[in-house]
């Protein structure tokens, strides 16, 4: 626990005493308070956690790792690696972005927002530091609505914005300038939204799309003009983006795609509505979240499995494209909640082919799973290398999917990942912080409690339920916290990586529930009922009652003996928890209270409601009164040193002042959220300030004074790291840790083997290569010899061609040096003459030019004294005409006076009379209008029928040309098959003799063909049957192919074990034999030893043969040093034999669960299979009876064949004299082919013997690994041996 903070400064409580005195006199009423100038309190924001939803284009990309996105009521720059966040403010008293835009070079931010319910449109300049803005577009100019799409051209001069059907215009703008260039209405026959962008190569066109209208303007002369027209039926075009220079993709709410050329349809497409994929496993989805919920690093590569919704609601919903973004391959789209497709472009007919799926996860601790993953996609954007594409759903969710893996590219399906982590998508209604960690725990209408760390601006836990959560309290030890739901209270353990809920009581929507300082003991708003708990027994302790309203605040004091709340009816108590009673109370009935907050020392409180005031109340009274300026205040809060103090407002403004309280506007006021404030809470270090909104959003504030500094604790704080966790995770992470160490030891041995086998097959690669190697340097080594001999040869031949070159060369210099030298002569000799030439040419056209010159000056001065005499003239006559016009003018005038009183007495009785006719005229109007519509009706049928009949009269001629083609065609061909029919006529009387001899042979075919027939059509009946039951079959072979594989996998895995385990039983068995041996040689040995000891047992009655005996048997059969090996080797043995015995029992107890494993899964297959082979038996033993009697029928043919062949050769090989004795030679004949078989038979028998030996030994190695294996008794051979 932190220690106690000091109690407000002493200029503080003469403050309080002062005001209560003068209450009315204002702030400086003393003349010492105006002197002394407060440091104003200043808060920048370090992290925001939240999302604007329905923002066009509100989401793009800043650089290759940095995001713009939409936030409270500014926008969010965000590092995607290093979670930086830059805080973009919008302009003041804003409701929030409505539109943004980014410039193609990425310096400006076009910013659409309505302030005091008039539009405003704003640009900002992006540099390293904090944005800058550069220009305000004037409201004046602006029409009436806000605008809902911007855009900028392609240099980044010129901007458009488009406001919302119907009322639509579109505007274009010389933003630098401030200028507004062009604007032009777009009507719309419905209301909804539209999209405005430039073509990417084209400053002066323009699309717009929205609900039954897209078009094309070009901006040229100060106007925009229409390009397109519109033909076919009117869509819902939800959004667009160009292709190209030409192509622009449009999507609509029908799930159609539309691709645009130039302005007409060029290819169109539906897309269907798509369902979740269902590939993963349920384990592995779980295990992926359960890495992506350990927030420790929240790692945002993390992939994630899809649940897909229910037939029933995959039918009602219909497909419909929310988002569309081009990249260099295509374009992507999404078609259906939770989808994004990529097309890409082909060389075939489709244009554009559908590519790849790319799913949103679904989230696990969701209470509704299968709905998170089927949100409403409304923004997609890509990087400026297309590494990345980033997607915003309409709950305020944003997506990452990285484009560069190949593998995943590949896959039909993929999955986005969160950019960051899970926002609120509702309005938050509960904030806490704790004194042990640096956490703040959430809730939100959205039915989550999340717990954020704000010194890592990390989200650390998340879980959402089935009820809405009201209010939220941590302990200070940051291991449990309350929740209020709707229907109960629950007490919950914060564990590494759950939230589990420990205790439940029966509180029906609690609005406010709070821990007190220390953790003892926590409070429960029920109704209009403060109840106090034991947070260690759970009981309930004290009950405060008193309040007549709703209870919207509660604070404990630091040292837990006072309780302060306030209510609707605006009543503000404060309880003393010993007696349960109430010390003091300020009610102020037209005032709605909504937050309160206590000094350190629980003598001052602070109050804000809903009479735009911030109230300083202490001693049941309130000392101070501060204007909030026509703004509500929402929520307060103060710092742990009393020095600061923040408000939060209904527009989602932050005020930070310094206490004590200013009566002017001394404060800073911060754009924020886009909501009204609704918790606010302060850092026991007085270092942040953490803000809360209805817009869902969360601020993070790193708050000082200008004057002091930032504020510091005397001791840094250290913050606990413990944590919580249930005996059943620590028992199965355990038990997955020994799996894995267990799995570890087997991978390392199955490594190091195969290893070992690498190295050998690259020794022996690399002893080949060495011998290639070798030999190719040998053949390489001569070649450079042959080539060395060659080269040499070449250089002595170059040489003698060289000095032949270059005398060659010389001769031919000589020559053309004095050749050069003749020619320079002559031509010295003809420029001299040319020179002499030229003078004398320009001393002739010398002269010329003086004669010209005075030819022409002479010409020039008399034309100048003819045409002065000529304006003389002129000037006479303009002086005779001006005098004629004023005459003509004062006449003209006379004329005019006449002509018009002429013609006032006209018009008044034309007007008389037209009057009459327009009264006649109106009630003909009135019957021709009538008439007119009728006629309009009429002709409206008549002309559809008109464009109908001559559609058919078109039609109808085109059928009539193809026909008469066709009328002379056929008449040629009339003609030649009337002569063909002459020529045919003659061949048919031939032909009909031969058909009446077929005919009767037909009658004879067709009795023949009935009986067929009714075979057929019995075959027929029998080959259905015979296809339903192969249809059944083939089933049933599928399910046991796919069974198959399971068991083959499974027996390579115990094939694998087997093999272990039989060279493990190779060895043991190399052991048996060597000790075998021993014992073998032992027992000869002592046989030996045992003969001579009876010869020289024959020696007793002689002592010096005994003796003699005795010695040589010592000699013999003892040595002292083989007794010292013995026993050493014996202690060896026993010791390395123990050490071998824990290993190999060791590995017994990990098989004998592996076995029984696998004997609980093969047993259920077995008997599948057993059953199966059962009838499969019955088949084999059937064919081998078969086979038998085949084989017996070979036997009995082969030996006739054998016999038969015997006879021909006796016959030809036998004299005459032997004939006789014939039948006693294949007599004995056949006895020896009897024995022939009989030995044959006897060997098969021995074979099958000997494999079913082999099989038996195979099947005896598990019954011996069951058992341990048997003691070996040394001791006692040990004795054997001595004697």
């Amino acid at each position: 626990m932190l220690p106690p903070l000091p109690p407000l400064p002493a200029a503080c409580a003469r403050r309080r005493r002062r005001f209560r005195g003068c209450r009315g006199r204002g702030r400086h009423g003393d003349g010492g308070g105006s002197a002394r100038r407060m440091s104003t309190v200043v808060a920048e924001p370090v992290a925001v956690f939240g999302c604007r939803p329905r923002v066009a284009g509100g989401l793009c990309f800043l650089e290759e790792r940095v995001v713009l996105h939409a936030a409270g009521a500014g926008c969010l720059r965000l590092h995607l690696e290093q979670k930086r966040h830059r805080f973009i403010p919008g302009t003041e008293k804003s409701r929030g972005v409505q539109a943004l835009a980014v410039s193609p070079n990425r310096r400006y931010l076009a910013v659409s927002e309505t302030v005091a319910e008039q539009p405003v449109l704003t640009v900002y300049e992006l540099s390293s530091g904090p944005a800058r803005r550069r220009r305000t577009l004037a409201a004046a100019r602006l029409p009436a609505r806000e605008a809902v799409s911007l855009a900028f051209s392609p240099d980044c001069r010129y901007l458009a914005a488009a406001t919302a059907p119907p009322e639509g215009h579109l505007t274009y703008w010389l933003w630098e300038q401030q200028r507004l260039m062009a604007a032009v209405r777009v009507g719309a026959p419905e209301s909804g939204g539209c999209q405005v962008s430039f073509s990417p190569q084209d400053n002066a066109q323009v699309c717009i799309t929205g609900n039954g209208f897209f078009k094309l303007f070009k901006y040229s002369e100060g106007t925009l003009k229409q390009m397109n027209l519109q033909k076919g039926e009117p869509q819902n075009y939800l959004c667009h983006a160009w292709l190209s220079k030409e192509e622009v993709i449009c999507g609509t709410d029908s799930g159609k795609l539309f691709l645009f050329e130039t302005g007409k349809l060029h290819w169109e497409t539906s897309v269907e509505c798509k369902k979740p994929p269902r590939e993963l496993e349920e384990d592995v989805t779980t295990n992926e979240y359960e890495s992506l919920y350990a927030f420790p690093a929240c790692s945002s590569d993390v992939s994630s499995g899809l649940a897909s919704e229910d037939n029933s609601s995959q039918k009602d919903s219909l497909p419909q494209i929310s988002a569309v973004a081009a990249y260099s391959k295509g374009f992507a789209c999404s078609s259906s909640p939770g989808v994004v497709l990529l097309f890409e472009k082909t060389k075939e007919k489709e244009v554009y082919k559908e590519g790849q799926e790319i799913w949103l996860p679904q989230d696990l601790f969701s209470s509704e799973p299968k709905k998170s993953g089927r949100q409403d996609i409304i923004c997609i954007c890509f990087s400026p290398s297309e590494e990345t594409m980033v997607v915003n759903t309409n709950k305020n969710q944003l997506y990452m999917f990285t484009m560069l893996s190949t593998d995943r590219m590949k896959e039909k399906a993929a999955y986005f990942a969160y950019l960051n982590f899970p926002l609120h998508s509702a309005p938050i209604t509960g904030m806490d912080i704790c004194v042990w960690k640096p956490i703040l725990a959430t809730c939100s209408l959205d039915r989550s409690v999340r717990i954020w760390n704000y010194k890592t601006n990390t989200l650390e836990l998340y879980k959402e339920y089935q009820e809405e959560a009201y209010t939220v309290s941590l302990h200070p030890t940051g291991l449990f916290c309350l929740v209020g739901f709707s229907h109960k209270l629950r007490f919950i353990s914060l564990l590494h990586e759950d939230m589990h809920v420990f205790k439940e009581f029966s509180v029906r929507k609690c609005r406010e529930c709070s821990f007190s300082n220390r953790g003892h003991l926590f409070a429960v708003v029920n109704g209009n009922v403060i109840q106090i708990y034991s947070s260690i027994t759970f009981e309930n302790i004290n009950n405060l009652k008193g309040h007549s309203g709703k209870i919207h605040a509660v604070k404990w004091s630091t040292d837990d003996a006072k309780f302060v709340s306030c209510d609707t009816h605006g009543a503000v108590y404060e309880w003393n928890l010993l007696t349960g009673k109430r010390e003091s109370e300020c009610v102020l009935k037209s005032c709605i209270y909504s937050s309160i907050a206590l000094s350190s020392d629980a003598k001052i409180i602070f109050a804000v409601g809903s009479d735009q005031t911030l109230k300083e109340i202490s001693e049941s009274s309130i000392q101070l009164e501060v204007s909030a300026f026509g703004v509500v205040y929402t929520a307060v809060a103060v710092s742990h040193s009393g020095h600061m103090v923040f408000v939060g407002t209904s527009l989602g403004t932050i005020r930070a002042m310094k206490y004590p309280l200013p009566l002017t506007r001394d404060f800073n006021e911060y754009q924020a959220h886009a909501g009204a404030v609704t918790k606010m809470s302060v850092t026991n270090d007085d270092l942040f300030l953490l803000t809360a909104s209805e817009d869902g959003s969360i601020f993070i504030w790193k708050v000082y004074d200008k004057g002091d500094g930032i504020l510091k604790w005397e001791k840094e704080v250290e913050y606990a790291e413990e944590v919580l966790i249930m005996r059943a995770d620590i028992e199965e992470k355990s038990q997955a840790m020994l799996d894995l160490q267990i799995r570890v030891k087997e991978l390392q041995t199955e490594n190091d083997y195969q290893l070992r086998l690498k190295d050998m097959y690259c020794n022996e690669k690399i002893k080949e290569l060495e011998e290639n190697f070798t030999q190719e340097i040998g053949s390489l080594k001569t070649k450079y010899q042959i080539l060395q001999a060659e080269k040499e040869k070449q250089e002595l031949q170059h040489q003698f061609q060289l000095s032949e070159l270059m005398n060659k060369q010389a001769r031919e210099v000589q020559q053309l040096e004095s050749d050069s030298n003749q020619k320079l002569l002559m031509e010295n000799e003809k420029y001299q003459e040319l020179q002499v030439k030229s003078q004398r040419m320009q001393e002739e056209y010398e002269k010329q030019l003086h004669n010209l010159e005075e030819s022409k000056s002479k010409a020039v001065r008399e034309l100048t004294e003819y045409y002065e005499e000529k304006l003389n003239e002129k000037s006479v006559l303009l002086k005779e005409t001006e005098e004629d016009m004023r005459r003509q003018l004062q006449a003209h005038e006379e004329i005019k006076k006449q002509i018009e009183e002429d013609e006032d007495r006209e018009i008044l009785e034309i007007k008389i009379q037209y009057e009459r006719r327009l009264s006649e005229e109106k009630a003909s109007n009135l019957q021709l209008k009538g008439e007119i519509g009728v006629m309009n009706k009429r002709l409206n049928s008549l002309q559809k029928e008109l464009k109908e009949r001559n559609g058919n009269i078109e039609e109808m001629r085109l059928e009539q040309q193809k026909l008469q083609g066709i009328i002379k065609s056929l008449e040629n061909d009339i003609f030649a098959l009337k002569t063909e029919i002459q020529v045919r006529a003659n061949a048919i009387q031939d032909k009909e003799k031969h058909i009446y001899d077929l005919k009767k042979k037909n009658q004879e075919l067709e009795k023949f063909k009935f009986v067929l027939d009714y075979r057929i059509e019995e075959f027929k009946k029998q080959r259905e049957l015979r296809e339903n039951d192969i249809k059944t079959m083939k089933e049933q072979i599928c399910e046991m192919e796919g069974e198959l594989e399971r068991f083959h996998r499974e027996s390579t895995q115990l094939k694998l074990n087997i093999t272990q385990l039989q060279q493990k039983l190779k060895a043991t068995n190399s052991k048996m034999h060597r000790e075998r041996q021993k014992k073998q040689n032992m027992e000869t040995f002592i046989k030996r030893f045992k003969t001579d000891l009876h010869n020289c047992v024959g020696f007793i009655q002689d002592s010096r043969k005994m003796k003699g005996g005795i010695r040589e048997l010592y000699r013999k059969y003892v040595n002292q040093s083989d007794l010292v090996e013995t026993e050493a080797v014996d202690r060896d043995l026993q010791q390395e034999y123990m050490r071998q015995r824990e290993y190999l029992e060791r590995n017994l107890a990990a098989l004998k669960k592996k076995v029984v494993k696998d004997q609980e899964i093969h047993r259920a297959a077995y008997m599948h299979i057993v059953q199966e082979n059962v009838s499969l038996i019955k088949e084999i033993n059937d064919l081998r009876q078969e086979l038998k009697v085949a084989h017996t029928q070979v036997h009995d043919l082969r030996s006739t064949l054998r016999l038969t062949k015997k006879k021909q050769a006796i016959q030809d090989t036998a004299p005459s004299s032997e004939l006789l004795s014939s039948p006693a030679v294949l007599r004995l004949n056949a006895e020896k082919e009897s024995e022939n078989i009989i030995e044959m038979q006897q060997l098969e028998i021995q074979y099958l013997r000997d494999q079913i030996q082999e099989k038996g030994q195979v099947l005896a190695v598990q019954p011996l690994l069951v058992g341990n294996l048997p003691k070996l008794n040394l001791e006692r051979s040990h004795k054997t041996q001595q004697q």
